[in-house]
């Protein structure tokens, strides 16, 4: 069949839109890369683009000397993974059982947990609370005040409501409790939104480090992020960059400069997350519900 001519000036058109939109997305993430492959002092010459002028890990070598990055990048990992899990799982538990009408106080704890998106108590009763309970300046200052999301909640829950009651019934039928049905059945079903909202939450828990700097005293404590905040407020008062070369240069390390620093640390930052998409990409293209039910 012979393809009408608006038919191809609106694929020519949207090829060109989706490359232009392509091209915008990459560019700031390529020249950062490139800015952080390239000599530093050749960097503040200007007219970097995609590509490294002059190919180095410099950059890189004085950032992974700094011990503390280290430490964070590892407790950053650590709580990406422990509040992601956590967070996911609770709030799964939560929406689940939101989806029980018969639940006792069915109503109160609806209208409870969508409350809590519209008020917040501010930072210093956080902090008294956090003090009062503990979890002040300890590893479980991450995890567990992230454990529900009303919002997360709210998404898993409309999902576990197009799960078609038959298939739940017949579970009880054959003499499944509510604990099976929902780690055999329910959570199966809803990979595709359980991976969805992990991304979500792993993101998050990733790029966080204002917890850090209000909860925490203790430097072992201290994230990726964290560091990273610390390192680019400190070269752009110069004072890092010059405590940095007062002790590399005796060790005979190249120079660097403060936006090499703040270039490789960012991507430094930034590549460990990015990896994680196209693991969970495929979950966005499965059915939820194929074969699952047959009438």
């Amino acid at each position: 069949m012979k393809q009408r001519w608006q038919d191809t000036l609106f694929d020519v058109c949207n090829i060109g839109f989706l490359t232009l939109l392509m091209i915008v997305t990459l560019y700031p993430f390529l020249h950062v890369l490139a800015f952080s492959l390239n000599d530093a002092v050749d960097s503040m010459r200007g007219g970097l683009t995609v590509w490294p002028r002059k190919f180095t890990f410099a950059n890189y070598g004085v950032i992974f000397r700094y011990d503390a990055l280290i430490d964070a990048s590892v407790m950053s990992v650590l709580r990406t993974a422990a509040g992601t899990l956590s967070s996911v799982l609770c709030t799964a538990m939560l929406a689940y059982s939101l989806t029980k009408k018969e639940l006792l106080g069915f109503k109160f704890f609806n209208s409870f947990f969508i409350l809590t998106m519209f008020l917040y108590g501010g930072l210093i009763p956080t902090f008294i609370l956090f003090k009062t309970i503990h979890l002040y300046n300890t590893f479980w200052v991450y995890i567990i005040p992230g454990l529900i999301s009303a919002f997360n909640m709210i998404l898993l829950r409309t999902n576990f409501k197009t799960i078609p009651d038959a298939l739940i019934e017949s579970a009880y039928i054959d003499g499944a409790n509510d604990l099976y049905v929902f780690f055999r059945i329910i959570l199966p079903l809803s990979t595709p939104i359980l991976a969805t909202i992990g991304l979500f939450v792993a993101v998050g828990q990733w790029n966080s480090w204002q917890d850090t700097l209000f909860f925490t005293v203790n430097d072992k404590l201290q994230t990726l992020q964290y560091v990273l905040m610390k390192i680019l407020n400190q070269t752009e008062a110069g004072a890092m960059i010059n405590q940095m070369k007062a002790s590399l240069a005796r060790r005979g390390m190249v120079k660097v400069t403060p936006d090499a620093v703040k270039m490789a640390i960012t991507m430094v930052a930034t590549v460990p997350i990015l990896c994680v998409y196209p693991f969970i990409q495929k979950y966005f293209v499965k059915g939820m519900l194929i074969g699952s039910v047959k009438g």
